[in-house]
């Protein structure tokens, strides 16, 4: 890839990639631990709604505190230091900053940074996915005409995900299926943050060391965060969705090219080409030796004899037929990676995932019974969990989005498990993300006829 020696290469001429970071929680915080090794890049600013709390986090991971310690933009600009403040739109707007990694996690807030970093002319690496669910072909679109860069973030499932469906497609393989591995049981669906720490596998004790957000990490545990990422992964690769969510079927890493393949020849898929996501426990709770719970995976598919044959000749793990395979990582890193993305971006002009399309849709699913003058809570919450639907299904039935459903007023009864439409709701309509998210519906009618 090189990438490493080419930021080398801009160190020793002096002249860096230079970033804004808005957000400085667990992902943005990952980062900043791993930007202190790479040359070549300057952290102009860090921007957060808490100052000291982005400030504790560069204690926190090892930044010395002369690096940023009352530092003006201008004056980290020209020193080749950081600055660190609550001004999300001055960072933008910073004449020498060139990329804009959002890592907010709050949906509404992302949609609103990218647009604006858009129109200052700034590439955007969006590290809040759940904006992307449900906004990335409307923010994909408007980065093309603002001629900047819309990328996910490497190091996420998504990005990962697709590296891996381009590989499979540059070597010349049909794929058949694409995805992340989850830890699921059916009755997740209702786990809230008072429930989380009680599943993952974590300690309360160790959750807080670690300064982790029990509703952001319940968003995975509910099947918000699965739904999410496979609709950014289905937008930004072409590839569809399950019509009525996903199956999450249990396997190990090994299990994939069996699992991973048409319901007609004994896997779980309608039909090839599809986003999934393999559960690391069995339908009865117990563990699966050496899951996929943190990997990412691509199902691609043998098209001849000969080909076939180099898989046996290889000894590679297929199905039974010989004729499927995958290629996985077993582990992700999140933030530790997300210099793969700012160097991508800064040195080649490419993103490392963004959608191209709009197949999936993640849709808000009642928790619960849900009664009039409730609050939508989102994602990971207590009133809501995300479900993965194709985008034409849940734009005809009119279903809120689960990006939308942030601090919305219900005014109609909603039963346990469906899905939340916009005529169930109370809400704002001026946001720039219920803006864009409706040209974006209306874009898909006129497609779909």
């Amino acid at each position: 890839m090189n990438l490493f020696a080419k930021l080398s290469q801009r160190a020793e001429a002096g002249k860096p990639i230079r970033i804004g970071i808005i957000g400085a929680g667990k992902f943005g915080s990952m980062f900043l631990a791993q930007l202190l090794k790479l040359p070549g890049i300057h952290l102009v600013g860090v921007v957060d709604l808490n100052p000291a709390t982005a400030k504790s986090n560069l204690d926190y991971v090892g930044w010395p505190a002369e690096r940023y310690a009352g530092r003006t933009l201008d004056d980290a600009a020209k020193s080749g230091l950081t600055h660190v403040g609550d001004d999300a739109q001055a960072l933008i707007n910073h004449p020498s900053v060139e990329i804009i990694i959002e890592c907010t996690g709050n949906p509404m807030a992302a949609v609103e940074h990218c647009l604006s970093a858009f129109r200052a002319g700034k590439h955007v690496i969006n590290v809040t996915v759940e904006a992307d669910a449900f906004c990335g072909p409307g923010l994909s679109a408007a980065a093309a005409k603002a001629g900047v860069i819309y990328s996910m973030a490497y190091g996420d499932q998504p990005a990962l995900t697709c590296d891996l469906v381009d590989w499979a497609k540059t070597c010349g393989f049909t794929v058949v299926a694409a995805g992340r591995g989850h830890k699921w049981l059916p009755e997740y669906r209702r786990s809230t943050p008072d429930t989380v720490w009680d599943h993952w596998g974590l300690t309360r004790e160790q959750a807080e060391r670690g300064r982790l957000n029990p509703k952001m990490f319940n968003a995975f545990l509910d099947g918000s965060k699965p739904a999410i990422e496979s609709a950014a992964i289905a937008n930004a690769t072409g590839l569809a969705v399950p019509k009525n969510g996903l199956a999450f079927p249990p396997g190990s890493a090994e299990d994939i090219p069996r699992l991973m393949r048409p319901k007609a020849i004994g896997g779980c898929l309608d039909h090839e080409g599809m986003v999934e996501v393999a559960s690391c426990l069995t339908a009865d709770g117990k563990p699966i030796p050496y899951d996929i719970r943190k990997g990412v995976w691509v199902c691609f598919r043998g098209d001849t004899d000969y080909i076939r044959n180099c898989f046996e000749e290889y000894k590679v793990i297929t199905d039974d037929t010989g004729r499927y395979m995958s290629l996985y990582k077993k582990w992700h890193l999140i933030g530790l990676e997300l210099g793969v993305s700012v160097a991508s971006v800064g040195l080649r002009g490419e993103s490392t995932g963004a959608a191209t399309c709009f197949n999936g849709d993640v849709a808000a699913i009642a928790k619960r019974d849900l009664e009039p003058g409730e609050m939508l809570d989102g994602e990971g919450g207590y009133t809501v969990a995300g479900g993965l639907r194709p985008a034409v299904d849940s734009v005809a039935g009119g279903y809120l989005p689960l990006g939308l459903a942030h601090k919305v007023k219900l005014i109609r009864p909603v039963k346990d498990g469906q899905p939340v439409t916009y005529a169930d709701v109370e809400m704002d309509t001026t946001s720039a993300a219920f803006r864009l998210r409706k040209e974006m519906e209306t874009t898909l009618r006129a497609q779909a006829g």
